[in-house]
């Protein structure tokens, strides 16, 4: 389960936008999209809807698992969504959806997704509270949970001081999940995602590439953008959280950023 507990420390846990089947896979997507480490070319969002297409990803008791597979190596990614209201998944329990776990498999982890699926699975067959996520009322009760499967995991497949430790480690890192909030948003309420470019001219002021008026006109008339993106890679500019994923050069001295936008309720679950 270290998928899981990965997306948990570093803010993959948020609450879905509205009830919309293919919104919450493209929410998930762009959250996995904006893993540095992923690459940006991946067509993560377009493969996981086509997979949907294909077949349902629920697994029954309120819970999908979607993902989307590529011929690259790297890590094992996922992202999870929380849908207070449910998603209709065409779950062959007609139950619907409150719980997505959206993987990025690389070809070299499939192995390991494929366990880390079936002890999850074990884990909502075996707990009680996980087979009711309808019940869960509150982001926090949602990382609770999780946290309980991952530790039932854990203890089905080690040793009980092992599986102490490791549970320990898991809900410290929960506990410092605001810490990497600023790339990763997880313990704020996010309110949309959206991915979208900066052209930096020389001599001119940054300019921003995208349908989100308001986006736009935040971030353009943000001081010291140009700097922010080269310098780190992120930016606070209001409401949005902004997180460069790469860029290109062109002449004459032109750079394009391709980007990630978060915009989040500074409230802290």
């Amino acid at each position: 389960m270290k998928a899981l507990l990965k997306a948990l420390q570093e803010g993959r846990l948020v609450e879905l936008p509205n009830n919309n089947k293919t919104d919450a896979l493209r929410f998930l997507g762009t959250l996995l999209e904006a893993i540095p480490d992923v690459p940006n070319d991946e067509g993560i969002t377009e493969n996981a809807l086509n997979r949907e297409m294909a077949h349902s990803t629920a697994i029954g008791k309120g819970w999908a698992c979607p993902h989307a597979t590529t011929k690259l190596s790297g890590e094992l990614y996922c992202a999870v969504g929380w849908s207070p209201t449910g998603i209709d998944f065409e779950a062959s329990d007609s139950m619907p959806v409150h719980l997505v776990v959206m993987y990025y498999v690389p070809d070299s982890q499939r192995h390991a997704y494929l366990k880390e699926i079936s002890l999850l699975a074990k884990a909502i067959n075996s707990k009680a509270d996980l087979q009711r996520p309808q019940e869960l009322t509150e982001l926090s009760k949602i990382r609770n949970a999780l946290l309980d499967a991952i530790a039932h995991a854990i203890d089905s497949v080690a040793p009980e001081s092992m599986a102490r430790m490791i549970k320990l480690e898991a809900r410290q890192a929960a506990a410092q999940t605001v810490e990497t909030r600023m790339v990763f948003p997880g313990g704020t309420l996010v309110e949309s995602i959206e991915a979208f470019s900066i052209l930096i001219v020389p001599g001119s002021r940054p300019l921003v590439l995208s349908q989100n008026s308001s986006l736009v006109e935040v971030l353009e008339s943000f001081q010291n953008l140009d700097h922010e993106m080269e310098k780190s890679g992120h930016a606070m500019c209001g409401d949005f959280s902004v997180v460069r994923r790469s860029s290109s050069h062109y002449a004459p001295n032109r750079v394009l950023y391709d980007c990630i936008a978060f915009k989040i309720e500074k409230q802290t679950i």
